[in-house]
């Protein structure tokens, strides 16, 4: 680019001094006055737009590739907010497991989703997957570039954003898929049998309907509308999440003979609102950074209407979730009220760049009078699931795909086909792991780990040593 404007430069000054010399010769002479007019005239016609142009689409490439990596970074906060969310809801015993699953599946997506994951869901996709021949990288001319070749510059420029930039904020995608397969499978799943199933998801299970959508696959080819992953990043995980409840089990006592459910309070109530205050926060990065561009007037107001309408929906569905919890739990809950908030996040996502900013009141508000209402129908059917994650991420994000019908010109039957047809994959490939993993390595930890906790059993470490923890009772 430097060179580019070198030669605008020169180009400029040669164009200057044949305006002088001919003023110089021209005396009073009328034709050479307009014979100067007409050569400064041409270099401002020609020469100016295009030394503006080069700077523009420079600034261009900066701001796109700044905007993913700071949105990115954003997105990356959100892993805190689920480890927050979670360690809160277990109890102590088990809060030091937390901690390290949610580290070590962001780990875990990053090196899977760099080593085969993009590459499945981005290159060469034509209607199914993407191919792989190595990981993704810096291309050559970036490479060339860091190197002090600037004759690349415009090669570099045209891509739009730096290569890694793109990698970066698609790889935080990932992480938050596989964060809602955590908290669902708290307190009684094995360490490294959930890494495993992490290292499937991230490696193959996501890219590979990420490829059929984001990619550019069938359904894409389709019309299928799903702006920031309401179906593809939250139901994904859902889906993943049940299939792991039904082969790992509940926890015990969590399901009485008589039919009855077991209430187990969380640990740490503060700790799950400020994890849902982060995730909150992380949830602009998340929606706004989805526009994939910030390089002029239309992406500032764009952005603008996203992150309103993301705040908007997730204060209906908090507001929802607490009105609806007293007639249908007997009481206002607060962990499903904070869910509330979650699955109002989770059902805009489809579609957060609508500009009639009511409709993601009523979105959010449905989403919030669904979590509560999973819940209970989770309850009926016995399946534990420790945080909500199910109700809120699986539930709240097919609302949320086939509210984009109603808000945001959505095919009805296309999004009911990307609905079910990602919904069948990913629950049935995720249950065949499950199921598989639990006869090699087995899924659940020994009944005498669960009663001393995976904290002590596992890692042989207390998260509260101070704390005195009293024996488990079935009241």
């Amino acid at each position: 680019m430097r060179d580019e404007f070198r030669v605008t430069h020169a180009t400029s000054s040669a164009s200057s001094r044949l305006g002088l010399g001919l003023f110089r010769s021209a005396g009073r002479s009328g034709w050479r006055i307009a014979a100067l007019v007409v050569v400064l005239t041409l270099s401002l016609v020609f020469v100016v737009p295009q030394a503006y142009a080069a700077v523009t689409a420079e600034t261009q490439f900066i701001l796109n590739s700044f905007s993913f990596l700071v949105w990115g970074a954003l997105v990356m906060w959100m892993c805190a907010g689920f480890t927050m969310l979670e360690a809160g809801s277990v109890r102590t015993k088990n809060a030091s497991v937390i901690c390290l699953k949610n580290i070590g599946l962001y780990s875990i997506a990053g090196l899977t989703y760099y080593l085969v994951g993009y590459n499945l869901m981005y290159v060469d996709v034509v209607s199914w997957v993407g191919s792989f021949a190595h990981p993704y990288s810096t291309t050559g001319d970036e490479i060339a570039l860091l190197g002090g070749d600037e004759s690349v510059t415009e090669a570099v420029v045209e891509s739009g954003y730096s290569t890694m930039s793109d990698w970066f904020f698609q790889m935080v995608f990932v992480a938050t898929t596989a964060s809602i397969v955590s908290g669902t499978l708290a307190e009684r799943v094995k360490l490294w049998s959930f890494f495993v199933f992490i290292a499937l998801l991230t490696a193959f299970i996501y890219p590979v309907i990420g490829s059929w959508t984001w990619g550019g696959g069938w359904l894409s080819q389709m019309g299928f509308q799903d702006f920031a992953g309401s179906t593809i990043v939250h139901s994904t995980g859902g889906w993943a999440a049940l299939a792991g409840a039904m082969i790992v089990g509940a926890r015990k006592g969590k399901f009485r003979e008589d039919g009855s459910v077991k209430t187990t309070a969380p640990s740490n109530v503060p700790a799950v609102t400020l994890g849902v205050f982060i995730l909150w926060l992380g949830w602009f990065g998340f929606n706004g950074g989805s526009q994939l561009a910030l390089s002029g007037a239309i992406d500032a107001v764009a952005l603008s209407n996203i992150l309103a309408n993301t705040n908007l929906a997730a204060a209906a569905g908090v507001l929802a979730a607490i009105s609806l919890s007293r007639p249908i739990m007997g009481r206002v809950d607060l962990v499903t009220s904070l869910n509330g908030a979650i699955a109002g996040l989770v059902a805009i996502t489809a579609g957060p760049d609508i500009v009639d900013h009511y409709f993601a009141v009523i979105i959010g508000a449905i989403g919030g009078a669904i979590v509560v209402l999973g819940v209970k129908l989770l309850e009926m059917v016995k399946v534990d699931d420790v945080v909500g994650a199910v109700p809120a991420h699986l539930f709240a994000g097919v609302w949320g795909t086939l509210a984009v019908c109603i808000a945001a010109g959505g095919d009805p039957a296309v999004q009911i086909i990307g609905i079910l047809a990602i919904g069948a994959f990913v629950f049935g490939t995720s249950f065949l792991s499950w199921y598989i993993i639990d006869k090699l390595l087995g899924a659940r930890i020994p009944p005498a780990h669960e009663e001393l906790g995976q904290d002590a059993a596992e890692l042989g470490i207390e998260s509260y040593p101070e704390f005195v923890l009293m024996p488990e009772t079935d009241d």
